[in-house]
């Protein structure tokens, strides 16, 4: 069954660096957002130390963004071939390793990693070195990857290029859970927090008028004449239990 460790063990790094295929899945912090599974393939994952993996996120903890100088540092250290589309590598800091069973994982044997993706980076790199200037990584990243399933910020290069050049974000999920639906959702709704406020406001106000409400009317009387002539003053008397003078 599974075992759970601090660190990858020597036996588990061996067999992460031989799989063919991994997946990534991420979410905010906040409870109303959205889980992001990614599949993930090609040799373009590693393993620095115990603690520590980094992957290639084409076209987390730590970000290394295409076009930094730690992005720069990073990459040279430890010899990565950054094939176009390269757009960040993503640096996990390990706290919790766990393995499972696998007992109803199917087989499959690897035949060769597609190369439909890298073919089509190669082709947009190779258009845009020739003077197409819309086929440029910074506006696709500007329109896909400037903003996360529910709108956070992504990449700052390409919050950059989409404000220099213009770009809007492409929308990636429609129906009432859409960041722009929940957004107002949110705006229109009322939580337990916001009712007990409400309620202590007016149990506050209510104590306040039970034990200073007779001192303020008068002083409003003595203010105010015309309050004499009216009901008001008897009536909140009669209601609040005040002594009547």
């Amino acid at each position: 069954m599974g075992v759970y460790y601090e660190t990858i063990p020597p036996s588990l790094q061996e067999w992460c660096l031989d799989q063919k295929m991994f997946w990534v899945a991420t979410a905010p912090l906040s409870g109303d957002g959205h889980v992001n599974v990614s599949p993930k393939g090609g040799p373009y994952f590693g393993i620095p130390d115990e603690k520590t993996f980094w992957y290639i996120d084409l076209t987390g903890r730590r970000v290394l963004e295409n076009g930094t100088s730690d992005f720069d540092t990073f990459v040279g250290k430890h010899s990565i071939d950054c094939i176009p589309g390269t757009r960040s590598i993503i640096i996990v800091d390990i706290h919790q390793v766990g393995s499972s069973c696998g007992y109803s994982v199917p087989f499959y044997e690897f035949k060769k990693h597609r190369p439909v993706l890298n073919n089509h980076w190669a082709n947009k790199e190779k258009k845009f070195k020739a003077g197409k200037t819309e086929e440029s990584m910074d506006r696709y990243w500007a329109s896909n990857n400037a903003r996360s399933l529910d709108g956070l910020p992504g990449m700052k290069r390409a919050l950059t290029a989409a404000k220099i050049e213009g770009v809007a974000p492409v929308k990636k999920m429609i129906g009432p859970f859409s960041p722009e639906q929940m957004r107002r959702l949110r705006a229109k709704s009322y939580t337990l927090e916001h009712i007990f406020l409400v309620a202590l406001a007016f149990f506050m106000l209510g104590i306040g008028a039970v034990l200073y409400g007779e001192m303020v009317a008068e002083k409003l009387i003595v203010a105010f004449p015309v309050l004499r002539r009216t009901d008001t003053i008897p009536l909140l008397r009669h209601v609040l239990g005040w002594d009547t003078k």
